[in-house]
């Protein structure tokens, strides 16, 4: 059996599912995916040092945004959990210096949920959300790098962040149609180009190398999810953008690696 794919998705905020172009392009991605046994995420929204492991019996969801409408307070997953995978994840990554603690009531939060409502509605496959524990590029593709084997027993890994995000300067545009600001163009043009010649040490060095990366990401941790999904992906094959285009300005740039 080859090697599951390795992806790398922006997420969108929970109106994401009102984006028909949006939802049908998650739907068709997953649909050319070879079906995981089980499905690993890291998302921008849980930060916690040591990795930390989630929910592994009842997988609860985390609605960890405000002032929506209320039925996106309604939306349900009820993934199975994967104490099997969780009890992988922790061999792979425990070790001197390396611990790896535990949050059994710890659900899934949006960067998680909401793409998965639509790339695998039945919501039957096991899931395991973990947390990141550094922004560091660096560490996070090692931590990357230990995850990797899983790839090879039909788990899929999905970093879930954005491609652009900076809610605070981004201007208001009429969802897709209109266009971007610079510094979300700048960004997300240098990010393809790097990704298709698969300048990985560019990547990592995002904050010194790319256009406006300041503007594009003033904290990078929706960034930060596609130096895990780099370190497990396979080192002979350049990173393939799956989604393109922007969504109020932002760049939702995906790729799959694998």
């Amino acid at each position: 059996m080859s090697a599951t794919p390795v992806l790398y998705l922006s997420h969108g905020a929970p109106p994401l599912a009102d984006d028909a172009t949006w939802t049908r392009q998650l739907a068709h991605w997953s649909a050319g995916l070879p079906r995981p046994r089980a499905i690993l995420v890291v998302s921008a929204h849980w930060e916690e040092a040591p990795l930390t492991l989630g929910a592994t019996t009842t997988v609860p969801l985390v609605y960890d945004f405000w002032g929506f409408p209320q039925r996106y307070y309604q939306v349900t997953y009820p993934a199975p959990g994967a104490p099997e995978l969780a009890a992988k994840v922790r061999k792979l990554l425990h070790g001197p210096g390396r611990p790896v603690h535990d949050a059994p009531d710890r659900g899934l939060d949006h960067g998680a949920y909401v793409p998965l409502v639509e790339m695998y509605p039945e919501a039957d496959i096991p899931v395991l959300q973990v947390s990141m524990p550094s922004l560091d590029p660096r560490e996070l593709f090692e931590l990357g790098r230990r995850l990797k084997p899983l790839r090879d027993e039909g788990v899929l890994i999905i970093g879930s962040g954005f491609f652009t995000h900076n809610l605070a300067a981004m201007r208001q545009v009429d969802g897709t149609d209109g266009q971007p600001p610079r510094w979300s163009a700048e960004f997300d043009q240098w990010g393809d180009e790097v990704l298709r010649t698969g300048d990985v040490d560019a990547l990592l060095d995002f904050q010194h190398k790319a256009p406006a990366a300041a503007l594009a990401h003033p904290r990078i941790e929706h960034f930060a999810p596609l130096f895990v999904s780099l370190g497990a992906g396979s080192e002979d094959a350049k990173p393939e953008t799956v989604i393109d285009g922007y969504w109020y300005g932002l760049a939702k740039r995906s790729v799959q690696l694998g």
